[in-house]
């Protein structure tokens, strides 16, 4: 599925020595000024430009061929479209097999929104903390599009609740990455735009340093070279954020199933509480620790610190349940429905933020 271009063998030979990263540009039917910008980068001593030709049409192929002829930049090609995220595999592959010394890359979008200056500055940013995650952050003034302002803010604040990472833009191209971290980005299975956020999941459960740089962001009129689906790719970005609640909506719907058919049998709010919660309890504790948080922590001190917040919260759900039914006159299963709901965001900030973080200090 790859194919890598004439100029690889010039390339290989001779890597110069630089306190700057690799260079990654993945380019889906890139516009004609994609040769202009490479040009500028080259006015910099980065070692190495590596483009990703992500399977673009017979048309495109002049653009490729002229940045290929230029000094110290490699092509490589899919067969086929198989997306940004695969696109940025590729090139970290092959970094990591051709430039084995770099501190690691800059990843530069192809359609011009980065500024030379701005990927400099990110490139050096990554140069000076070298075991940091480096991001090109943009400012979302003037004429950015609109679709753009809202997809970021909204992304944001989904990514700080579920992920506890403050960040100013989730979604952006420009990125310093550390050489370390280029491995287990390999191990990444996505392959489209949502890589890019999966990548920033990545490095806020290991422990990695993020840090950001304001960058500008040259936007042009409607985004025409934009490939991004608002739709499509916006559900892709989004479920990976699904993956973050799933175990915990399962345990909810097998906590509320346990209950219902207890409090049917015994007509007891709080024993059906107690019998719903220890079955789902068990469930939620396992399933989150492995899939959802990855926690390597003593086992022995999580399970002691789950049980208390499992205590604590059915206690908290029973009041509000009693409350709900005595002083509200609402039926006890749409009290419980009501009270586990509201109770559902503060038990997941609980589990990331106190129970299960051993593994986001885990160096990397």
């Amino acid at each position: 599925m790859m194919v890598i271009s004439r100029a690889t063998e010039t390339a290989e030979r001779d890597i110069a020595p630089t306190r700057l990263p690799v260079v990654v540009i993945p380019a889906y039917q890139p516009p004609g000024n994609l040769i202009g910008i490479v040009a500028e980068l080259l006015h910099e001593p980065y070692p190495l430009i590596v483009i990703v030709n992500d399977g673009s049409s017979i048309d495109r192929s002049w653009i490729f061929d002229a940045v290929s002829r230029m000094e110290r930049v490699v092509v490589l090609s899919h067969a086929v479209n198989l997306g940004k995220g695969q696109a940025l595999k590729t090139a970290f592959n092959y970094v990591l097999l051709n430039a084995p010394s770099t501190i690691g890359v800059v990843t530069v979008d192809a359609d011009g929104q980065h500024l030379p200056k701005d990927v400099l500055r990110v490139a050096e940013a990554l140069a000076e903390t070298p075991e940091s995650l480096c991001l090109g952050t943009r400012e979302f003034e003037g004429g950015v599009p609109l679709r753009s302002r809202i997809g970021n803010a909204v992304t944001r604040q989904v990514f700080r609740f579920f992920v506890g990472q403050p960040l100013a833009d989730t979604q952006t191209g420009l990125r310093g990455i550390p050489a370390r971290f280029l491995k287990k980005l390999l191990r990444v299975q996505a392959t489209g735009y949502e890589f890019e956020l999966e990548m920033l999941i990545l490095a806020s459960r290991i422990g990695m340093n993020i840090r950001e740089i304001s960058i500008r962001t040259i936007y042009e009129k409607h985004n025409p070279t934009s490939h991004f689906n608002p739709i499509l790719d916006s559900m892709k970005i989004y479920f990976v954020f699904i993956r973050f609640v799933s175990a915990s909506l399962a345990s909810f719907f097998i906590d509320t199933t346990v209950f219902s058919i207890s409090l049917f049998l015994t007509g007891q709010i709080f024993l059906s509480m107690v019998v719903g919660r220890i079955v789902s309890g068990t469930f939620n504790f396992l399933s989150v620790k492995v899939m959802v948080f990855q926690s390597r922590g003593n086992i022995l001190l999580e399970t002691v610190k789950y049980i208390s917040l499992v205590v604590a919260l059915m206690l908290i759900s029973y009041g509000l349940i009693k409350s709900l039914v005595v002083f509200g006159g609402i039926n006890p299963y749409a009290a419980k429905i009501l009270a586990e709901t509201t109770l559902f965001f503060a038990s997941f900030s609980i589990q990331r933020s106190f129970i299960f973080q051993s593994d986001m200090n885990r160096p990397y």
